[in-house]
């Protein structure tokens, strides 16, 4: 259990940090460039799927075991933290497209979760 457990920070730790970097580089596009946020809309969106898979793929491997179990887990936390910053520091709850959206980072998560655990278990024969 404490190895799922930390499985799954690990997973939620590298989700944060991939977004916190690519928020960096499109801030600093947006910045000084004439970049709209409006043309970066879709390659967010692209970068969100792709941290939420690397981050179920991080839980599963370093799980070694139920990777749709550590994908699900670490893309729930995920949707918990990202519920809870927006419910409480905006006062405002998901709108039918986040949820929409974070049912989708789910299955991302647990397919990275799966990929995750098969890419790193040993082949048995």
């Amino acid at each position: 259990m404490r190895k799922m457990g930390l499985a799954t920070l690990y997973g939620v730790a590298t989700i944060f940090v991939i977004i916190f970097v690519f928020s960096l580089l499109f801030s600093l596009l947006l910045k000084f460039t004439s970049l709209q946020e409006s043309s970066l809309s879709w390659v967010i969106l692209v970068v969100s799927f792709l941290a939420l898979f690397i981050g179920g793929f991080v839980s599963g491997g370093k799980g070694k075991e139920k990777g749709w179990l550590m994908g699900g887990a670490t893309s729930v936390i995920f949707t918990l933290i990202v519920f809870l910053f927006q419910y409480l520091g905006y006062d405002s709850t998901f709108s039918s497209e986040q949820s929409f959206y974070h049912l989708v980072f789910m299955g991302v998560a647990v397919l990275g979760g799966i990929i995750g655990v098969n890419m790193t278990t040993p082949a048995r024969n």
